[in-house]
């Protein structure tokens, strides 16, 4: 079972596209899982026939559980005398529901949907399915409800004594929960921010804003040049780059910034950025675009979800002033990107000091006090700041 999210623990095999006997080659689709934040089909590693399959359609199973055995063909061919072994194992659902959710709709029910079927009083046969082979998909259930003006499960619940009504957690809600609650009650937090001229970073996404478009198809935002200016100043700062490992703090080499993407308010993932270190603001750009459509439609790859070593948590959108965002563990920091407004600035002179309208932003940075003091956090707040504002980013456009 492969770890689709540093804060996943275990998946649940959805459906098996190959069967004892098979051949395969790496990178054919081998298996779909899903778990609380995602649901993604899961490749062969490697070349072979499949030997074995251990854990069965509709079961549940730890994060580096073996799920299959895959025997290179001249292995596979010596030990065809020995019957092949199917493990049975048992769905975490009762039989008879198992059996029925088997049956329903176009293939095999996931626990997920299963539950939000239940949830609001649907059968699978309600519901068009627009997965695999027809297979029903959340984004199905939920497209259903809000066609059919179904009301929501929170109203069957029994009001509150004031007349509110309850609203169950989904999964996604109830592991966040659980993994910030840890991380608040766990990890010494510290918040720091500063303020910074976003002028210069505007005057590259104004120069180059109507061709991009045209070009990519999206708009240039302002978190691709907050990304990239934090991957240069995490290289001069190589301790908030960085996770905790019982009582030794390993620095990374490679700078993989997680981006949290909301889902529509239903809750948030966090994708990865691999090697952000390495790649420019356009690269950049076209990769946070591609993750977070990735996550919207729910297509992130096992990959997508691993590895990350610092966090952005962008809420400028919204126009907030200030985050005081939680520190994802094993990392040691998170950054909170807010809104970018204009305001009068005082603009130190030679002569004199004069007030001018600029764009700016706050940037907030929580850090786990037990990797860091406040003297490193803010220096590197002051490094983030001093990019932002200083760097040639029309000329890295232009360079691509």
């Amino acid at each position: 079972m492969p770890q689709l999210g540093e804060t996943v623990a275990e998946g649940t095999v959805t459906k098996w596209y190959k069967k004892v006997g098979d051949t395969v080659k790496a990178d054919d689709v081998l298996f779909d899982v899903e778990t609380d934040k995602v649901s993604t089909e899961i490749p062969a590693q490697a070349n072979g026939v499949i030997a074995e399959i251990l854990i069965a359609e509709g079961a549940t199973a730890k994060v580096g559980t073996r799920l299959a055995v895959i025997r290179e063909a001249g292995a596979a061919a010596q030990a065809a005398g020995t019957p092949p072994v199917i493990a049975r194992v048992v769905p975490a659902q009762p039989a008879a529901e198992a059996a029925s959710a088997s049956r329903a709709g176009a293939g095999l029910l996931s626990p997920v949907v299963s539950r939000l079927l239940g949830e609001h009083g649907l059968k699978a046969s309600d519901v068009r399915g627009t997965g695999r082979e027809g297979r029903i998909t959340r984004e199905d259930v939920l497209a259903h409800i809000e066609r059919s003006g179904h009301p929501p499960s929170a109203i069957r619940h029994s009001p509150a004594p004031a007349g509110a009504e309850t609203v169950p957690l989904n999964n996604i809600r109830k592991r966040t929960a659980e993994h910030m609650a840890k991380s608040w009650t766990t990890v010494p937090h510290v918040l720091q921010a500063v303020e910074a001229d976003f002028s210069n970073v505007d005057e590259a996404r104004r120069a180059a804003g109507a061709a991009w478009k045209g070009r990519e198809g999206f708009s240039l935002t302002y978190l691709p040049f907050i990304a990239r200016a934090v991957a240069l100043a995490l290289a001069k700062f190589p301790r908030l780059n960085a996770s905790f490992h019982g009582d030794h703090l390993v620095l990374h080499k490679r700078v993989n910034l997680g981006i949290a993407v909301d889902l529509n308010r239903d809750g948030l993932v966090v994708p990865v950025l691999k090697d952000a270190g390495l790649q420019g603001v356009a690269q950049i750009a076209k990769e946070i675009n591609k993750l977070s459509n990735s996550a919207r439609a729910n297509q992130l790859r096992p990959d997508d979800m691993t590895e990350a070593t610092y966090t952005l948590s962008n809420n400028g959108a919204f126009g907030t002033l200030i985050t005081a965002a939680i520190i994802s563990p094993p990392q040691v920091a998170i950054l909170s990107t807010d809104g970018v407004r204009k305001r009068a600035v005082v603009v130190e002179g030679t002569g004199s000091d004069s007030v001018e309208v600029r764009l700016v932003g706050v940037l907030a940075q929580s850090f786990d006090h037990r990797a860091v003091d406040g003297a490193y956090s803010g220096a590197f707040l002051a490094e983030l700041k001093r990019i932002l504002e200083t760097r040639d980013w029309q000329k890295e456009l232009r360079d691509v």
